[in-house]
Parts: C-alpha cells; sequence; structure tokens
C-alpha cells in the first residue's frame, strides 16, 4: 500500500514538473505569448501583469471611432497594439494584434527582423495584396498577415497600386516592416 501510493506520489510530481510553460512571445493560431483569442480587455493588465498597458481611444473621421490598446515593457519598448472587436467594451475581446517586437515569432520561428524568404520558407503563402505603401502578405496557418514596405520591391511596382504582386517579385531579402494577427 505504501509503494502504491509513494509511486503515485512520483508520477504526480513527475506531471508536475514535466508541464511545458507558456513561452511569453511565442506566437500560435489562437493565442499570442499569453494572450488569447478569448482574453478580454477587462483582463490584460492581468496577462501583462509586468508590462505597461495603454488604451488610446481614436476617435476622427479616418479611424472610425477605434479603441487601441498599446503594450509596452517595463524598458518602454512597445511591444504589440491590440484593438478590440468592440469600441470601450471591457468584456471584448482582441480582434487584431499588431505585433512590433522582435521577441514575438511564430511556431515557425518568423519574427519581424525575419525576410519574405523566411516567411515563404515557413508559412503557406494564401494571397498577397498591393496597397499604396505595402504588400500584404497573407499566411493560413496561424491568422496572421505580414507587412512589407514596397520600397523592398522592384522599382516598376513600387508606385503602381494596380499590380498584381506575385511571390517571384518580392525579393527574398525583403524585411518585414510589421505583421499582425487577426482573430
Amino acid at each position: 500500500m505504501k509503494t502504491s501510493i509513494l509511486s503515485l506520489a512520483i508520477v504526480g510530481f513527475l506531471l508536475i514538473g514535466c508541464k511545458k510553460e507558456q513561452d511569453p512571445f511565442q506566437i500560435g493560431k489562437q493565442h499570442v505569448g499569453l494572450l488569447t483569442d478569448s482574453t478580454q480587455v477587462k483582463d490584460l493588465k492581468t496577462v501583462f501583469v509586468n508590462d505597461s498597458v495603454v488604451e488610446r481611444l481614436l476617435d476622427n473621421e479616418f479611424t472610425f471611432n477605434r479603441t487601441d490598446i498599446d503594450i509596452f515593457d517595463k524598458a518602454g519598448n512597445k511591444l504589440l497594439t491590440l484593438t478590440p472587436k468592440k469600441v470601450q467594451d471591457p468584456t471584448s475581446t482582441i480582434g487584431t494584434i499588431k505585433v512590433l517586437d522582435a521577441r514575438y515569432k511564430t511556431d515557425k520561428g518568423v519574427s519581424i527582423l525575419s525576410t519574405f524568404g523566411d516567411i515563404e520558407k515557413n508559412h503557406k503563402i494564401s494571397s498577397i495584396q498591393n496597397t499604396l505603401k505595402n504588400v500584404v502578405v497573407f499566411v493560413n496557418d496561424n491568422n496572421t498577415f505580414f507587412t512589407i514596405s514596397k520600397t523592398e520591391l522592384p522599382p516598376e511596382l513600387q508606385f503602381d497600386t494596380s499590380a498584381k504582386i506575385d511571390a517571384v517579385y518580392i525579393p527574398q531579402k525583403a524585411k518585414i516592416k510589421y505583421f499582425m494577427i487577426g482573430w
């Protein structure tokens, strides 16, 4: 009887000791670090207990009355910009996350320090959109879209907003400006 209790206790300690802790900078399909797709605005100070949470109400004709929440580390570096699904609603979940810090990486190791070649090598590209100043690269596996400045493209594509941009036109060494996750 004593050996079975001792064996059970050892197995319990091993299971507790082997529990993998969530990487606070790893990006998956339903989480960005400790932030999940079900985290509510009212819980952000708990999730980012060691960081500063700053809410900004953007109310003008161009932002359509939107609230952005900036997350800064203790050194004052901006980590993320979060946009809730509902304006000024503490129970709202987060709609989009703009990743601004290089420590945040997709589960395949892509960060803002990566290149288009890294995106192409590690993620399946679903589409590429041409905007006024940027090219937006969408990937399927984790609701992520990467923004690359058009200054990284060949000159003939930098000013043409109607051109269809295919992956072959984007240099492998093109740098990521920032990337976003949409839930």
